[in-house]
């Protein structure tokens, strides 16, 4: 089967690394700052996926986004080195897919600066042909845009083109770009979230990868 694809694209947190720590520390430092209450880990992960200015909004307001903003992603800079590893398997799937010969690219709605300071601290950004972010583009997932960009860019079809993700967002996604989807309960979203957004897989982690791909 996976003599049919030839790009594998993934999505970041919740998917590839657990940022999740780092996260709730700057989400929490930023609120504690602005002498707002402090929200539970479960809460802040709910909120991610949109970007960081959706991730803030519902804990801050409207009025404070600027500073808050500004206040998390100073700190934030410093605590994804601190608090990020990788998501069972990812790393071990990552060398396989290399030495398999396939491209890979990450699609994300983190802001390209914070997702260069991961996949450099990681280690991994020699995996990947191609890294786009949010921030660099119109429309962030769900919209399509994203993964479009990424196959033009590597010369990939729609047919050759395998997504994964963590969130029922990134199956939307995938959907929407007519890609084959690959949905991971390790993130934002359960199961049933997942479920309901009908991909073509869903696994408890990354390691049923190595059997389809």
């Amino acid at each position: 089967m996976g003599s049919n694809f030839r790009l594998i694209i993934f999505d970041l947190d919740g998917t590839l690394v657990n940022s999740y720590p780092a996260i709730t520390y700057s989400v929490n430092y930023t609120l504690q700052k602005l002498n707002l209450k402090k929200q539970s880990v479960t809460a802040i992960k709910k909120a991610v996926g949109w970007g960081d200015k959706a991730l803030l909004i519902p804990f801050v307001g409207n009025r404070n986004i600027k500073i808050a903003l500004k206040i998390y992603r100073e700190h934030h800079k410093k605590s994804l080195t601190e608090k990020t590893t990788f998501m069972p398997y990812a790393k071990r799937l990552l060398i396989y897919l290399n030495k398999k010969g396939y491209k890979l690219a990450v699609a994300s709605n983190r802001p390209a600066k914070f997702s260069d300071i991961l996949v450099r601290h990681l280690n991994i950004k020699r995996f990947f042909d191609y890294v786009l972010c949010k921030d660099q583009i119109k429309f962030g997932k769900p919209h399509p845009n994203i993964l479009n960009r990424i196959m033009r860019r590597l010369k990939i079809s729609k047919e050759d083109t395998f997504y994964v993700g963590d969130m029922a967002i990134d199956v939307r996604t995938g959907k929407r770009a007519k890609v084959k989807t690959f949905a991971v309960a390790t993130g934002s979203s359960s199961t049933a979230e997942l479920k309901r957004e009908r991909p073509d897989f869903l696994s408890k982690d990354l390691s049923e990868l190595f059997n389809i791909l």
